[in-house]
Order: C-alpha cells, then structure tokens, then sequence
C-alpha cells in the first residue's frame, strides 16, 4: 500500500521506528596504510548511527533505501580525514516492482575527525562534522520522502537540516555549510527547500509521485498529466527561479531518465521536449531520445 494510507490506516499494523536504511561503502585507498587501519570499522560505525537512531517522531513500516558511498581523499594527524560522499535514496513505486530514485548529489566537502573505536552519538544541539553531516542527510532524505506522499510533508525535516546548516557555518568546519559558488552546496539545497518561490514546485513533486508514477499502471493517462505538470509549471517561472538553483539540479540529476521513461508514449512530446530543453538543459541528450533525437 502507499504509505500515506498505511500512515492512515486504522487497522493494527507492525510499526517500526528508525527511517532509513542505509548501505554504507568506504573506498579509503587513496590513503597511508596507517590511516587505513584506523578505518577500519568506519563503515559499519556509521551504518550503525544511520539505522539505529530515530531522527523523527514517525513510525515508519517502510524504511528508507538509502546509501552513502564515502571515498577518503586525505588524512591528516592522528584523526583528520576528508572525504567525498555519493549519497542516493529511492522508494518504491505503487503497484510495481519498481524503485523510484529520489535524491542522488555529490558532496565533495566532508572534513571531520574520527578515532578507532570511538562511539558515535545522536545529538540535535551541538554540531560535529561527523555526525552533524549525516544528521543533515538523513533529514534531507526524509524529507524528499515525506514530500512525495504528503503535500509539502518534509518541511518540518527540511527546516531540521537548515539548522544543522547554520550550527555548521558558525563552526570551524564551514567548508561546505556556507553558501559558495560550487554547483552543489548543502546549505543553498535547504535554502531552496524552504523557500516560498519553490512552494508550487514542491506541491507539484507530490503530484508527480503520488498522482503521477505511482498510479501509471492504472491510470496512465492522468499519471503523464502530472508528470507534465511539473515540468510546464517550472517552465512557465524558470525565469523567475535562480538560475543555479541547486534544488532544481539535484531534482533532475535523479529524475532526468525516469521523466524520459514515462513520457515516452506522450501524445505532445514535442512540447515537453522544448519544456525540458529551457528548464534542464544539462540532460540534453537524455531528453532528446523522446523525440529520437538521439
């Protein structure tokens, strides 16, 4: 069932607490091997806090795939590492054995201190580079879920990661918790998310999951109307929208060969294809095979 009915339902059904879960990958060949073995057990440190720890007052049925794929780039003293992180989320889709990638960014700004053997602890007041990050990723991971099930239900978890942004911008670790001029910045995603201007698109992401992919085997008609909706809504202000907006760049990165997937058979592909051309030019070439362009 979907899970905004199974949040409704009245009927007794098994609840659990923790949201996600999260594969974790280490890729640490790029440092000493004395940094490599104080490592060792990194991966499963933080596989532990992501699904372990409950980040809302939510009982969730079914959680959250998630993964973090962290590859070490450098390594400094006895615990300073830097790192880059590929972080992706899905949900399944209604009425199909389909998955559906939700969220899918880059982050290549993650410095922080670990030691071998330290325990790792859940704590929303204080900031640590460590746990503050994936506390700031699990908050956005469960708020893009929270949104396309309920109209703008991930605010509350948004608004959590905004915070976690700010404690980490008056922090010595800012790298990556201040607006910059990268493509992809932790604190300008946020921002966007709780912006007003972005309200409709987020109305719409509802729509386009819950009234659109998730009802394409039974009504695919009114499916490819939702999925349409969103992509003319945002052409109709793209004008209006920053330019590089990372919220808009993070949405396409993950839906740009889904959206191609279900509009296929669209009777104005045309149309959607010129939409897509002013509004995500980035994924160009995946576009242009809705009119075998390519």
């Amino acid at each position: 069932m979907k899970k905004l009915i199974l949040i409704l339902s009245l009927f007794p059904i098994v609840l659990f607490g923790q949201e996600l879960d999260a594969t974790v990958t280490v890729n640490y060949e790029q440092l000493e091997t004395s940094a490599k073995e104080k490592l060792e057990n990194f991966a499963d440190d933080v596989r532990e806090y992501l699904n372990s720890n409950r980040f809302t007052d939510q009982d969730y049925q079914d959680k959250i795939k998630c993964s973090f794929n962290i590859f070490f780039v450098s390594s400094s003293g006895e615990t300073k590492y830097s790192a880059q992180v590929v972080i992706t989320s899905q949900r399944p889709i209604y009425n199909s054995q389909k998955n559906s990638l939700m969220f899918r960014v880059q982050d290549s700004k993650w410095d922080f201190n670990y030691e071998k053997g330290q325990t790792l602890y859940f704590n929303q007041t204080d900031f640590d580079p460590l746990t503050s990050f994936l506390d700031y990723y699990a908050y956005v991971i469960i708020g893009v879920d929270a949104d396309s099930y309920q109209k703008l239900g991930g605010t509350d978890y948004f608004n959590k990661a905004l915070d976690i942004t700010v404690l980490g911008g008056n922090s010595s670790y800012k790298k990556g918790w201040v607006l910059d001029g990268s493509n992809y910045n932790r604190r300008a995603l946020v921002l966007n998310l709780t912006d007003a201007s972005y309200q409709k698109f987020r109305e719409d992401f509802f729509d386009y999951h819950y009234n659109g992919i998730d009802i394409y085997a039974e009504n695919k008609t009114v499916a490819q109307r939702n999925i349409v909706k969103l992509i003319s809504d945002l052409a109709a202000v793209r004008d209006k929208l920053d330019a590089r907006s990372v919220l808009l760049k993070v949405f396409f990165d993950a839906k740009n060969k889904e959206i191609v997937d279900y509009l296929m058979d669209y009777p104005d592909k045309a149309t959607v294809f010129e939409m897509l051309k002013k509004i995500d030019p980035s994924h160009l070439s995946t576009y242009e095979k809705l009119v075998g362009l390519n």
